[in-house]
């Protein structure tokens, strides 16, 4: 696997998983254009790579995302001024995209979530498999306070908790603590200290990788599909994956490895 070139991104790959740090520090690791073009360009390296069965989004300096770049937001709204009528358009949706692709990876994806979770980051967190937090880490729809709304955040917040609590946290832009995000369902589980935080990511990854590669992918399929599709036509998808499944090496080395009481190849 050939990752790409970042610069606001750190890599690291470590075996089955990749462990992407976002690195803009001094800017509370706010997402900008260059830093979703670049996640766009990590996740589209490892779509395809089975290799690869987790990705760990965490972010640099104590902080997991402070949400879009102003920045980029002002240089938008001066390209607007100029004429560029879809300025504004392009800028907001290239996030969307960004969102969407990471939330239909095949890989498992976990974020974990110290500082501020914010507009974008708060989105990137309601999009991974996994959500682990540190108690202290700080979650809001800040947007409309700022008279702009959380266009592409919204809808996958919806997914995530509901339409009822994403109505009440976009329309207060409220902040709130690691715990009554975990209340809300938005992550899964929250460490009181950075070492439990550690503990919570490694107790993850071991789990993952007791997973049969293939076997979470085509669940992660399946899960994602059960919004999109009649439930019957889900239901005929899912019978042909299982059997499709048993009679894979996975699912054949799986069953043998239970009856002989033993780990399975891809767990050891």
């Amino acid at each position: 696997m050939a990752l790409p070139q970042t610069e606001y991104l750190l890599l690291q790959h470590d075996g089955p998983f990749l462990h992407v740090t976002l690195n803009r520090p001094e800017a509370r690791n706010a997402l900008s254009l260059g830093m979703a073009s670049e996640l766009m360009s990590v996740f589209d390296a490892i779509r395809d790579d089975e290799s690869i069965r987790a990705l760990i989004i965490r972010g640099a300096g104590g902080h997991f995302c402070a949400g879009g770049d102003i920045k980029d937001m002002a240089g938008a709204r001066a390209a607007l001024a100029a004429g560029d009528d879809d300025a504004m358009f392009r800028f907001n949706r290239s996030f969307g995209e960004m969102i969407t692709v990471c939330n239909e990876l095949p890989q498992t994806v976990v974020t974990v979530i110290e500082g501020a979770a914010l507009g974008g980051g708060f989105g990137l967190a309601c999009v991974s498999d996994v959500a682990i937090a540190h108690a202290d880490a700080t979650f809001g729809l800040p947007e409309t306070g700022l008279g702009v709304i959380p266009a592409q955040i919204a809808p996958f917040v919806v997914k995530r908790i509901g339409v009822t609590q994403a109505r009440r946290l976009a329309l207060t832009g409220i902040r709130f603590k690691g715990h009554e995000a975990l209340r809300l369902g938005i992550v899964h589980e929250v460490a009181e200290s950075s070492d439990e935080l550690e503990q919570c990511i490694e107790k993850t990854l071991s789990a993952i990788k007791r997973c049969a590669p293939n076997a979470n992918r085509v669940t992660k399929q399946l899960v994602l599909n059960v919004e999109n599709t009649d439930m019957n036509d889900i239901l005929d998808q899912a019978a042909h994956a299982f059997a499709d499944a048993t009679k894979s090496a996975e699912g054949q080395e799986g069953t043998m490895a239970f009856v002989q009481k033993r780990l399975p190849n891809w767990a050891q």
